[in-house]
């Protein structure tokens, strides 16, 4: 099973405690921003946090997101050549077109290859946040081989839109299961957009399940308070592991009888199903809940 991206935890590039803690709060993944969390009068401070973060803090098993600033600003050439230079194991685009990412997939190229770095092991993570981004998803992926992922960025999705950001979500509908499809073809990780409201648990996995539902992989998180409870819903339920293990039980006596397709509990089984069992346990063995 490749990285597990359940949650990906927002940390402000110019917060040095929150940089140092960063990688032992529980997230798959870790973003350091230097967009969104830091005033433009920071810009160049911010940078230089996370370029010493990622040199000197330990982040053990924990993967290193930078958001930069968008291409179309005056911050984001020197975000580039100042941040691969410590090889963060991926770098996040905002408002990313299949355009740019070619132009910063070249630029990583010259600088992996000046600073001695295995060629494409910077990753790229685009985030689709705009009515173009969500409409030419696959373009933008498939733009780069270096695309690990993309992000659904709902607010600035919505305010692109002119639409209202609420908290059941039907606006960004449509965005999610475009983004989750798109994922899915291209063998990438689809990580949803982040509830914004940090004292609403249950909103919370309402909202995760939703996306869960139909094909987020993960969920961007705001807060450390966010993490147990994205994770609780992208484990798979003790009742989802025992029947997972009974299809795999009985995919072995079936096979051993030279069936290809066989019964369970009065219901058909077929490759999806023993597929999805396999992705099942696989993952429960990880989690260490099998």
């Amino acid at each position: 099973m490749k990285k597990l991206r359940r949650t990906m935890l927002f940390m402000p590039g110019n917060n040095p405690g929150m940089l140092q803690n960063a990688g032992i709060l529980g997230a798959d993944s870790i973003i350091l921003d230097l967009e969104d969390a830091v005033s433009l009068t920071e810009k160049d401070s911010a940078r230089v946090l996370v370029r010493e973060a990622i040199k000197n803090v330990d982040y053990s098993s924990v993967e290193v997101v930078v958001r930069i600033n968008p291409l179309t600003t005056e911050f984001a050439d020197e975000d580039i050549d100042v941040i691969a230079r410590v090889k963060p194991d991926t770098i996040m685009v905002p408002k990313a077109t299949e355009e740019e990412l070619i132009e910063i997939d070249k630029r990583l190229s010259k600088i992996e290859e000046e600073e001695g770095f295995e060629i494409g092991s910077i990753k790229l993570f685009p985030i689709a946040e705009s009515a173009y981004g969500v409409e030419n998803i696959y373009s933008i992926i498939k733009s780069s081989k270096r695309v690990v992922g993309v992000l659904l960025g709902g607010e600035d999705y919505t305010s692109d839109m002119g639409i209202k950001r609420t908290k059941v979500g039907e606006e960004v509908f449509y965005a999610r299961n475009r983004v989750a499809i798109a994922c899915k073809a291209a063998k990438v990780d689809a990580i949803d957009t982040p509830f914004t409201d940090t004292n609403d648990l249950e909103g919370l996995l309402v909202d995760t399940a939703k996306a869960k539902s139909l094909g987020m992989t993960g969920k961007a998180s705001i807060n450390p308070r966010q993490i147990d409870g994205i994770h609780s819903v992208y484990a798979p339920t003790k009742e989802e592991i025992k029947h997972a293990v009974r299809v795999l039980e009985a995919m072995e006596e079936a096979q051993k009888e030279g069936k290809g397709v066989f019964s369970l509990d009065g219901k058909m089984v077929d490759a999806p199903i023993i597929n999805r069992a396999k992705t099942t346990v696989e993952l429960a063995k990880i989690l260490g809940l099998l």
